[in-house]
């Protein structure tokens, strides 16, 4: 892929200069609930021919791309939890994609593309669940693409993957090293995954691949940053107060559906509407942040962290410290994407209801 000239942001915007002016709201069509088995798939009206398959569909991410692209593409599920306000039209299958049912799937034929969202994202979880989950699981879909000729594969990685790091430049093209894993070991298999994907774009271009890698989503979604965001006395390292960007939930899953057009592949950033200092992020949300010594947050943490007493990890603190900011004018360019959630919408999101 040409690398296109990069083009320079223009200045972050204060967070007191927000106004919260309200973006055009987008109909999500009401659903209706089906019956569900475990060992079968939930069958609703929805025909399977030319379908798109979402894997991970019953979480946050999931559910609100099934319930936007449901009413205008036939849609199938792919989980091991289930999916209790299912609408009718989307077929449902509660299978783990490691086994030899997911194969089955794709030997049915009329599967035109898959989007893959079944990443395991708990922290707690040990290695060996996160490794097979990430990226064995993920291996056996790229063979099922393969092997069965899928015209269209759509992966949410994440800008995490790039990690933040104190000499990083102000914004990151698709082209810097992934080195999220440097410092921060539990997320070594979604840098794995990134790259498989890559591998595959390049290996398989009859697929057309297309990686996403947003940077913080804030939304009714259980990660690091709306956790920390959540809280009401957030610790703040003493001495940093770095530049950091949003992105509203909808605003990714829009992306999403872009992706899925015909045409489509390569590697795509993706930012919210702006950036700002974390401390207005806290500021314009009304927490009231602890300001803490650095070596002093990384052992409380630690111990905070054993005891279950936070859900905010202790890695994460490079992300309280240092910078990781995207370059998103490809996907602006190339894809059509804008975020259409303003920055007040945006960081409100974390309080919206879970």
């Amino acid at each position: 892929m040409a690398e296109p000239k990069k083009q320079r942001r223009s200045r972050p915007p204060s967070a007191r200069a927000v106004t919260g002016r309200k973006a055009p709201a987008r109909k999500e069509p009401a659903g209706s609930t089906g019956g569900e088995g475990k060992d079968g798939p939930d069958r609703g009206t929805g025909a399977t021919a030319g379908s798109i398959i979402v894997t991970g569909i019953c979480g946050r991410m999931g559910r609100l791309l099934a319930r936007s692209l449901h009413r205008r593409m036939s849609v199938i599920g792919v989980d091991r939890r289930p999916f209790d306000d299912r609408p009718k039209d989307i077929v449902h299958h509660r299978i783990d994609p490691r086994r030899k049912k997911m194969r089955d799937l794709f030997r049915r034929g009329g599967i035109r593309a898959v989007v893959h969202l079944g990443i395991l994202h708990d922290l707690r979880a040990s290695e060996k669940d996160h490794h097979s989950w990430n990226v064995v699981a993920f291996q056996k879909l790229l063979e099922c693409l393969n092997q069965y000729e899928v015209p269209k594969l759509v992966v949410l990685s994440s800008a995490n993957v790039y990690g933040p790091q104190p000499d990083n430049p102000q914004f990151l093209t698709e082209e810097a090293p992934l080195l999220g894993a440097q410092r921060f070991r539990n997320i070594r298999d979604l840098v794995e995954l990134d790259m498989l994907a890559q591998s595959f774009f390049w290996r398989h271009p009859a697929t057309e691949t297309v990686i996403l890698r947003p940077c913080h989503i804030l939304g009714a979604v259980h990660n690091a940053a709306s956790n920390y965001l959540r809280l009401e006395r957030p610790m703040r390292l003493l001495g940093f107060d770095p530049m950091v960007q949003v992105i509203h939930e909808r605003d990714v899953v829009r992306a999403l559906e872009l992706a899925l057009e015909p045409g489509i592949r390569g590697i795509f950033n993706l930012s919210g509407p702006g950036e700002l200092p974390l401390s207005r992020c806290l500021e314009f949300l009304g927490r009231r942040p602890v300001p803490v010594p650095g070596f002093v947050a990384e052992g409380l943490l630690d111990r905070m962290w054993r005891f279950r007493v936070t859900s905010f990890p202790p890695p994460e603190l490079d992300h309280v410290r240092y910078v990781c900011m995207v370059d998103d004018s490809r996907a602006r360019r190339m894809l059509g994407y804008a975020p259409q959630f303003d920055l007040a919408e945006t960081l409100r999101a974390v309080d919206a209801e879970l």
